[in-house]
């Protein structure tokens, strides 16, 4: 897959996008979820550890599939955008 190469994946329950993206910290695959808008880029290593786990983690993710901050976890703030609209105003 060349860097500026797209995959789309899709079923009747999803639709992703895939690409390899570089970093300055190396490679990444980054997958998009084309209905949610959310989105994730992997490392090598976090790529590899998929292929550790057990199918019954995948089963336990989506459990709650639109819930990715399980167990009472903090849900981070969206970060606020900056509409100023000189340089010199701060937010």
């Amino acid at each position: 897959m060349s860097a500026d190469q797209e995959i789309r994946i899709a079923n009747e329950f999803a639709s992703v996008t895939v690409r390899k993206i570089r970093t300055r910290n190396g490679e990444r695959l980054e997958i998009v979820s084309n209905g949610l808008g959310l989105q994730v880029s992997l490392d090598p290593l976090s790529l590899e550890s998929l292929t550790w786990q057990h199918a019954d983690m995948y089963s336990s993710l989506l459990q709650t599939p639109l819930e990715p901050y399980p167990f009472g976890a903090e849900v981070p703030a969206p970060a606020a955008k900056c509409e100023c609209k000189e340089e010199s105003e701060s937010c």
